[in-house]
């Protein structure tokens, strides 16, 4: 499938392998240092990129759908849902992350739109996401609002964002 804008090479979605690990665990961590660190302390953004190994990304997959973007050989993007702690009818997106060289080329809504098809999605009647202040638009342009416009940041600088679902 064709994800990125025209004249792009082709990107493909799938579903993430353990193998894929170290490359997510770097994607992770450019977007950490590269953009996020824009916008939070560095030294933020230093303890996600120690959080963030690929033991800790194989962990997460564990017991949440977490996607891959690939142009080639090359891993371009992630995206991961899971139930709301352990919720039947609530979910919160962990992760949508592109390299920050392949950023504006549509591969973030592919991958939402991936994760709008994921079982954990289409079962929940709200979804959750801990925006990043720089993801923000990115979550609206799908529907997500801020949770409580009044605090709309939590103590890490992160907007809480929804979106119900009729079913």
């Amino acid at each position: 499938m064709s994800y990125l804008k025209k004249n792009k090479p082709a990107c493909t979605i799938r579903s993430f392998k353990s193998e894929d690990a170290e490359a997510v665990s770097r994607l992770l961590k450019r977007n950490f240092l590269e953009i996020n660190s824009q916008f939070y302390p560095m030294e933020q953004m230093e303890l996600l990129v120690e959080k963030y190994s690929a033991q800790a990304v194989i962990k997460q997959a564990s017991c949440a759908h977490t996607y891959v973007a690939e142009l080639g050989d090359t891993l371009i993007g992630t995206a991961t849902i899971c139930p709301y702690f352990n919720s039947l009818t609530e979910s919160i997106i962990l992760s949508v992350f592109i390299l920050p060289e392949y950023q504006q080329n549509g591969i973030g809504t592919s991958l939402l739109n991936r994760l709008k098809t994921d079982p954990f999605y289409i079962r929940a009647s709200r979804i959750e996401v801990l925006a990043s202040r720089n993801a923000q638009n990115f979550y609206s342009g799908f529907g997500f609002k801020i949770k409580n416009p009044a605090a709309s940041e939590n103590t890490q600088g992160y907007v809480v964002m929804e979106k119900h679902r009729k079913k």
